[in-house]
């Protein structure tokens, strides 16, 4: 009498396989684009602190500073996990200021959104890659 043996056959495998390719071929993209939003919601906290403290530094010196040093920000000028650094320019004729949070590292491969703005007047921008819209949530 022959004793059965027990394992996967060749198909069977192959098959299990293929599954798991298609399922890893569908959610890596997907999970990339979820770690690409992640990082632009840090972009978003960086301006929204450091407009904040542009805003105490004017209430406590009379007008707004150009050096972002001076705001003492927790991380220095880059944002909580370095994927973008903070740079800010004063407007001399109207007394205020215009900060830009661009892309560093891996996120500078982010190709739906690019580099975020946001002024003394509270309006947002994003250049050069999308839109205001999709890109501020």
């Amino acid at each position: 009498m022959r004793s059965k043996l027990n394992g996967f056959t060749l198909i069977e495998l192959m098959i299990t396989v293929a599954v798991v390719a298609i399922l890893s071929a569908i959610a890596y993209p997907s999970y990339q684009e979820y770690v690409l939003r992640s990082r632009r919601v840090e972009a978003q906290s960086l301006l929204g602190e450091a407009a904040a403290r542009q805003e105490r530094w004017r209430a406590q010196n009379g007008g707004y500073t150009s050096s972002v040093a001076n705001l003492r920000l927790p991380w220095g000028d880059k944002s909580e996990n370095g994927h973008y650094t903070l740079t800010m320019a004063t407007a001399a004729n109207d007394g205020g200021y215009t900060l830009k949070a661009t892309r560093t590292g891996r996120q500078a491969s982010d190709r739906r959104c690019g580099d975020y703005t946001l002024n003394a007047l509270g309006v947002k921008g994003i250049s050069p890659l999308g839109t205001v819209g999709d890109c501020w949530r």
